[in-house]
């Protein structure tokens, strides 16, 4: 029931503050291993952090230069319903499309700049609103023929830049409206809450994954997809 508004949407972006602590409390070995590697004391971790900024630049970029048309255009339940619809298609297809691969697969020490630049591509597709950014990055890494372990950690890696810098642009950008609009104590609820729920479902999406595969998450939007959209033609939802 929350308009959409420049609030709104900074709200919804900045919160994922508390999603980035989450991650890093979960990946801090990888996190200090990159570190490490910043300090030119680890080989490994210094490739791993290359290639996770090399991935974040193609978002980062297009990201700036289209914000205020995806804002304007991009942001209501049709648009993302219609992202949640296809995104679930994707990941029922997936399956067969890997499948259909003889090469066999590779773990993340394998990854070079240039895929992760393609990775960085895929994830510019999450800037459609419902497309989620985990699902573009996750697909991009396995038909890029990375393991599933490695495409989820790469994803999350990915994803504590990206998010981070989405907030602070989104805090210079609209910072002051935002906190006149929904106030420190409803931004600070937002940003635990956004921790929680990303600790949670990372932890249980990885095992979850590993076991049994992607498919179910796809069932689940293109279920919601359905839903939404029967209740948007019958006017029950406002657009």
């Amino acid at each position: 029931g929350m308009p959409s508004t420049e609030a709104t949407r900074a709200y919804a972006i900045v919160i994922q503050i508390g999603a980035i602590a989450a991650v890093l409390g979960l990946y801090r070995g990888r996190i200090a291993q990159m570190v490490q590697g910043l300090l030119g004391r680890d080989p490994a971790g210094r490739r791993l952090l290359v290639n996770v900024l090399v991935a974040f630049v193609p978002a980062a970029v297009i990201g700036k230069l289209f914000n205020d048309p995806i804002e304007r255009v991009l942001f209501g339940l049709w648009p993302v319903a219609a992202a949640w619809l296809v995104g679930g298609l994707v990941l029922l297809a997936l399956p067969g499309v890997l499948k259909s691969r003889k090469t066999a697969t590779q773990g993340l020490d394998a990854l070079t700049p240039q895929r992760a630049v393609l990775i960085g591509l895929a994830q510019c597709a999450a800037l459609w609103p419902g497309t989620s950014r985990s699902l573009a990055t996750i697909v991009g890494a396995l038909l890029l023929g990375l393991e599933l372990t490695a495409a989820v950690e790469f994803s999350f890696l990915l994803g504590l830049v990206t998010l981070a810098a989405a907030a602070g642009y989104k805090t210079l950008k609209s910072g002051p409206v935002m906190m006149t609009a929904i106030g420190p104590r409803d931004l600070a609820l937002g940003v635990a809450l956004a921790a929680v729920s990303a600790a949670v479902s990372v932890r249980w999406m990885v095992t979850w994954l590993q076991r049994h595969g992607m498919a179910i998450f796809g069932w689940y939007r293109v279920a919601l997809a359905a839903v939404v959209m029967a209740l948007l033609a019958a006017k029950v939802l406002a657009p």
